[in-house]
């Protein structure tokens, strides 16, 4: 392992001092990314995969988020924003993904400054050092990362960066539904009938779900949004039978509890309590799932309940069992992560799941997010690994310090500016922004 001095970024050959940084996702975090970037007035290069810019966010769009507008926009943003007679909408209150895009992330997007430097319909599939595997070291600080890109049309091709930021965040990785995190025997089978987290139950997908059994699968906030939209469709369309299937007794995560930091958050556990005591939900608790089949009524998972066998019958699955960090594309890079949450190895003690919640994690920067490959640094959502929760106003400060250490400015990149306050700034399972 390359031991690193994390008070500097190693002296960049003049090529490199020629080459863009290259951000990977176009969401709130790397939109953040490119903002800061512009304010030291660094090359850049974003690669979005989705067609627009913060396509993630659009998918979930018609879910309200906990926060209000006053903490889901990055300092610099506002700035470059401001410039161009853009106003903060209504700070109090809690928009949803498709305001949050709408009113920020589009307009940041569009900025002269950072319209021309987005590629979307792009797909970053690898990352390595330019003409090197892992297992070279001679210059590895001083070599161009090389990024291979697969466009819309199937053409793939390559390109160099001095530095490479990861923002793409997790909503495109969701975690298994198989109870041991493998894929799920017999997915293949039924994968027609299983939808993705946070499904526009009575927009999109309403023709999909209404009139029949539909079972949410999964534990955290993702899960009681989607259950309660079910109940709402159920009170509209006879015949929606909505099941709730957790592993364990209960979902601590969206229970009701008098001291919760977000007013929100808090309502949405109450109101998920109410609908399961009423009988609108059926809650399904202590079931692992081993695999699942297509029978002749609909679909069937299959394992235990409280240990012994069993099968729960349904028509429609939702997914809404949380994230993992797609680490795939970065196999020739030179990682350190933590070996049980995937997050980097100095940010994991920060985050673990078991002893924080969103408003208990420190601030950190870029000393936390470093690997022994100088120059990477995965941010966002997809710095914290497998953990369920995520501080979006975290985000923004993770980048302004990586930016800040990129640019050779130590005291501003170690100086951590983020003041959480008091209510908390929150985002649970939707793939890096606020629910």
């Amino acid at each position: 392992m390359t031991l690193l001095d994390l008070t500097r970024p190693a002296p960049a050959s003049p090529r490199m001092t020629t080459l863009p940084v290259a951000i990977i996702g176009a969401g709130p975090v790397g939109l953040s990314a490119a903002a800061h970037l512009v304010e030291r007035d660094l090359p850049f290069v974003i690669f979005e995969s989705g067609r627009d810019a913060a396509a993630s966010v659009r998918a979930w769009g018609h879910t309200r988020l906990f926060s209000p507008w006053k903490h889901l926009v990055d300092p610099a943003a506002a700035r470059l924003l401001a410039e161009t007679g853009w106003r903060l909408p209504a700070p109090e209150r809690a928009p949803t993904g498709a305001e949050l895009v709408r009113d920020y992330l589009e307009p940041l997007a569009a900025l002269p400054s950072i319209a021309p430097h987005i590629r979307t319909g792009t797909t970053v599939t690898g990352v390595a050092r330019e003409g090197m595997d892992r297992t070279r070291t001679r210059g590895r600080s001083q070599t161009p990362f090389a990024l291979r890109l697969r466009r819309a049309d199937g053409d793939v091709e390559e390109m160099t960066a001095r530095a490479v930021i990861d923002a793409s965040g997790t909503y495109l990785a969701p975690n298994s539904l198989s109870s041991n995190g493998l894929e799920l025997l017999g997915l293949e089978e039924i994968a027609a009938e299983v939808l993705p987290a946070l499904p526009d139950v009575r927009g999109r997908e309403r023709e999909t779900l209404a009139g029949r059994r539909v079972t949410v699968v999964g534990a955290g906030h993702s899960a009681a949004n989607t259950l309660l939209a079910l109940v709402d469709l159920a009170r509209e369309a006879p015949g929606t039978a909505v099941a709730w299937l957790i592993r364990n007794r209960g979902a601590v995560r969206v229970s009701s509890s008098a001291d919760d930091e977000l007013a929100d958050r808090a309502r949405l556990g109450s109101r998920v309590d109410a609908a399961v005591a009423r009988g609108d939900v059926t809650l399904v608790d202590r079931f692992e799932i081993a695999r699942a089949r297509r029978a002749a009524a609909g679909i069937e998972l299959i394992g235990r309940r409280d240990g012994e066998p069993a099968i729960h019958s349904t028509d429609v699955v939702v997914n809404a069992t949380g994230f993992r960090p797609d680490l795939s594309m970065l196999r020739e890079l030179r990682l350190e992560l933590d070996d049980v949450v995937e997050a980097p190895r100095r940010l994991a003690p920060l985050i673990d799941p078991n002893v924080h919640s969103c408003g208990t994690v420190e601030p950190h920067g870029y000393r936390e997010l470093m690997h022994p490959e100088s120059g990477f640094f995965i941010v966002g959502m997809k710095s914290y690994g497998r953990a369920p929760t995520f501080l979006l106003a975290t985000g923004y400060e993770q980048v302004r310090s990586v930016v800040a250490w990129l640019a050779g400015d130590a005291e501003s990149a170690a100086s951590i500016e983020l003041v959480l306050p008091a209510t908390g700034v929150c985002s649970t399972d939707a793939g890096g922004c606020c629910v």
